[in-house]
């Protein structure tokens, strides 16, 4: 999708109201937000959902999430990160109950998304909340049960950052075609023998597969991280057009 369309495109998705169904605490930084929208035209792995927020006084303010869950639940899961004084992450996370309604649009993007039909092997690398819609693309993975090799590479500042730990490492556990690596960039349990600073060379040499298996990778998170992967991944000698990336940039929280 282009720059040029996605105006047009994005002016087509009306305004609705989905409803807090629940709230899950991820990480101390970071909470999961399940709405049930009036209604869903059913959605992509990858693609996110624009919040609008508007208070007594007429002012607004919009942010886009990432969709967290799989296209065959009815439910949105949407997985909000803490901004330092960031108005809407703030609110998300401190004051919405159960219950409350939420006005957003969606399902918005089509770049980003994982068509299972494909067929390839998947690397999906992921900094930070980064993980968000690459969850979408695991569960959807899941629920489907295709025996699709994937690896996930997930750089977190600790384990206690790692969202959906228990999930990632379930899944992990019971499914032979899956690798989730964590690489702690600050610190670590003294026991870790897992891999420790930034995701470098080696880190993604040895876990993205073959380049005769023809992988495709999707790269999320902040804007130097995806920058610094993907260059990564084209030096090793994969194809630049089977790398998508999604940056998080700052947006005010």
């Amino acid at each position: 999708m282009t720059a040029i369309d996605a105006p047009r495109l994005r002016s087509r998705i009306e305004w609705q109201i989905g409803r807090v169904q629940a709230i899950v605490a991820e990480t101390s930084r970071v909470k999961s937000i399940v709405l049930q929208p009036a209604r869903w035209p059913g959605h992509q792995p990858g693609q996110h959902v624009d919040i609008r927020l508007t208070a007594d006084d007429g002012y607004r303010a919009e942010r886009s999430y990432s969709i967290a869950s799989p296209p065959s639940e009815q439910l949105i899961t949407l997985t909000v990160e803490r901004i330092e004084d960031g108005e809407v992450s703030s609110y998300l996370l401190d004051e919405l109950q159960i219950g409350d309604a939420l006005e957003f649009r969606g399902p918005i993007g089509g770049y980003f998304t994982w068509n299972q039909t494909a067929n390839h092997p998947i690397c999906l690398v992921a900094g930070g909340s980064g993980v968000t819609p690459l969850m979408a693309m695991l569960r959807h993975r899941r629920a489907l049960r295709v025996p699709i090799p994937a690896s996930l590479i997930y750089s977190a500042r600790s384990l206690d950052d790692i969202i959906y730990r228990d999930e990632l490492d379930a899944m992990s556990y019971s499914d032979a075609d899956l690798r989730v690596i964590y690489a702690l960039t600050r610190e670590g349990p003294r026991d870790w023998n897992g891999h420790k600073g930034r995701v470098d060379e080696v880190l993604l040499a040895k876990n993205s597969f073959a380049r005769e298996e023809d992988p495709l990778f999707f790269v999320c998170g902040p804007a130097g991280f995806v920058e610094s992967i993907s260059s990564m991944l084209v030096k090793l000698g994969f194809d630049p057009l089977a790398i998508k990336t999604e940056r998080f940039g700052p947006s005010g929280g």
